[in-house]
């Protein structure tokens, strides 16, 4: 089942800070270093696929200011397909200020910039080369009737679609993605588009069902550290074990989840196996420092697969 993988997403620029800790209302306090490098979930998602070997194709927007360059350029080194990642005059390019803990965790602000310029007539020009495509792959960090429009077109053409539902909203209408192949939520995420409890396991798998019910095929909830649970219509919940590390810093560990399931899904159509892969890849993702640039290449991934055997 080897095939191309577009996504329908956002680009953004991250300006991390890394802090001893966040300051009180009104504060002002050092913090010991700054990174900036290039992001959005939907940017994160393409690179860790492409850097593990998947062939991609980016549907997004940049702005005109001096980080659309850099943006652009970054996809091509990469490999992805840039033919759809149109600029627009006089709007400013997506940002993302990133404050990182000492612990790891981090706290996310987001500008959405000339991705809120998405829009389903976008979807339409890149439709002849999306139907070339095995899987499309949604956020929410682009207008959310652009990516209906994108769940719409995949069950038109028969393509498999997956969205992690990121940023959660309260507006997301469950009955415009019920012909999704996967939905790629975390706890909190699958609370609000439920409307259910999601505090363990158990409350998860119910609310994964509940959706499932309207027509969605499979619910992949992330877990964090935990792993992550897959439940689909026809088989028992399955819990995918996390693998132990120390964390430095946990920023981009969801999207390189789905980038490398969306990879390894597509490469041979083995859902647990592909699971299995990305819980892994996640979770050695969160070994480094930044976003993109701790993204294993398929090499250091499969280095990293036999040291944690």
């Amino acid at each position: 089942m080897a095939g191309k993988i577009a996504v329908v997403g956002s680009n953004m620029v991250d300006l991390i800070t890394y802090t001893d800790r966040m300051p009180g209302a009104g504060e002002t306090i050092e913090a010991p270093r700054f990174e900036m490098g290039c992001g959005g979930k939907g940017a994160n998602q393409a690179i860790a696929a492409a850097r593990l070997g998947a062939e991609v194709m980016m549907v997004t927007k940049v702005g005109d200011d001096i980080f659309a360059d850099n943006t652009i350029r970054n996809f091509e080194t990469s490999g992805i397909d840039t033919r759809f990642v149109e600029r627009v005059p006089g709007t400013s390019s997506g940002v993302a200020p990133i404050f990182v803990e000492p612990s790891g965790e981090n706290s996310i602000l987001i500008v959405k910039g000339a991705n809120a310029l998405l829009s389903p007539e976008d979807l339409d020009r890149a439709e002849e080369a999306l139907k070339d495509c095995a899987l499309i792959v949604m956020q929410l960090e682009v207008p959310l009737e652009t990516v209906y429009h994108a769940v719409e077109l995949g069950a038109r053409h028969g393509i498999e679609t997956l969205l992690n539902p990121a940023p959660a909203s309260l507006e997301l209408d469950p009955s415009r993605i019920e012909s999704l192949t996967f939905l790629v939520p975390n706890q909190t995420e699958l609370a609000t588009i439920s409307g259910l409890p999601v505090s363990d396991e158990r409350e998860a798998e119910a609310a994964a069902r509940h959706l499932i019910g309207r027509g969605i095929r499979t619910v992949i909830v992330t877990l964090g550290g935990r792993g992550a649970l897959l439940v689909d219509a026809d088989k028992d919940a399955r819990h995918i074990e996390a693998v132990p590390v120390t964390p430095v810093d946990t920023t981009g560990a969801g999207d390189a989840f789905i980038g490398s399931f969306s990879r390894f899904y597509v490469q041979d159509g083995d859902m647990q196996g592909a699971l299995e892969k990305a819980v892994r890849y996640a979770a050695d993702s969160i070994t480094r420092p930044g976003t993109q640039k701790s993204y294993a290449d398929a090499a250091a991934f499969e280095a990293f697969l036999a040291r944690s055997a």
